[in-house]
């Protein structure tokens, strides 16, 4: 296992639209020019990324993920409504993304507005909206690494499909022969609601909003970067019946999610009385962050 260089910034990527572009050339669209199956995608990897994934990897463990989840469920952190933490979010701009330099807010009505064209329903439109809103946790000075990333179990053996699965082994967890049993602490289909999640922003939102949309939204938003799973197939074996269904809509959702980047800024001033009442339908003014 090669080991990146200075892995001791707890914010290696200039951004986190770092990880995003990552995530799009090693996913590319289907009908794009890398969708061949020729990619040379470790050639493409930025070093900082590289650093990234391997943070990410060594410091996600079982006791991190518990006490992540004391510190911050049930969410009780602060009291904000969903544009003041879209006027948070328009500050994480990704001066090195050659997708997108526009604020988080041009990617998510984009990326809302994809869906919205397809005529999908409301609640649809309003996830594609609000689905990387659990990235206020910069706000609470949450290093990168417990922020975004592939989300993945812990407590039982990594599947092999996670990206640079060898930088587990220098996690503390990768030596407890009790989590890398195939089940590890979880029976066979057991349901991932009882699956502890690694930590980051999808399980953060997902709690944050749960009370508010329903259960097709709240998969999407907790497992959209659950990419073993929906892209790779891993972990069936701790899936339950719903999981398995309700992942139909995961992998509905995520095609928006990643290649809805485009050039052309939405006219937002004119969209957004459509957005603000839409949230209004879902949401109440202020909500638990």
């Amino acid at each position: 296992m090669q080991v990146p260089g200075d892995t001791t910034s707890q914010n290696p990527m200039s951004s986190l639209g770092d990880y995003d572009h990552d995530v799009r050339n090693r996913y590319p669209a289907p009908d794009s020019d890398a969708a061949d199956g020729l990619r040379d995608y470790e050639g493409q990897v930025r070093d900082s990324v590289r650093r990234f994934y391997y943070q990410n990897h060594v410091r996600q463990t079982v006791d991190f993920v518990r006490s992540s989840r004391e510190k911050y469920l049930p969410v009780r952190t602060r009291r904000m409504g969903i544009w003041q933490a879209m006027d948070y979010l328009n500050d994480l701009v990704d001066d090195s993304d050659p997708d997108t330099e526009f604020p988080q807010i041009v990617h998510a009505v984009q990326t809302a507005e994809a869906i919205r064209a397809d005529g999908h329903p409301d609640w649809f439109v309003l996830t594609g909206l609000i689905h990387d809103m659990g990235k206020v946790l910069c706000l609470f000075d949450e290093p990168q690494w417990a922020v975004t990333g592939d989300t993945f179990p812990v407590g039982c053996r990594y599947s092999e499909s996670i990206v640079y699965q060898e930088f587990f082994q220098q996690n503390p967890d990768w030596h407890n022969e009790e989590y890398q049993t195939v089940n590890g602490i979880y029976e066979f289909g057991c349901g991932l609601d009882n699956v502890l999640m690694s930590w980051g922003h999808d399980e953060y939102l997902y709690n944050v909003v749960k009370d508010f949309v329903p259960r097709e939204a709240q998969y999407m938003i907790r497992y959209h970067s659950f990419y073993p799973a929906h892209r790779e197939g891993a972990y069936a074996h701790l899936m339950n019946d719903e999981d398995r269904r309700m992942f139909d809509h995961v992998r509905e959702f995520n095609p928006y999610d990643l290649y809805t980047k485009i050039d052309a800024v939405p006219e937002l001033e004119k969209l957004m009385p459509y957005y603000h009442d839409l949230v209004s339908r879902f949401f109440p003014n202020e909500i638990w962050w």
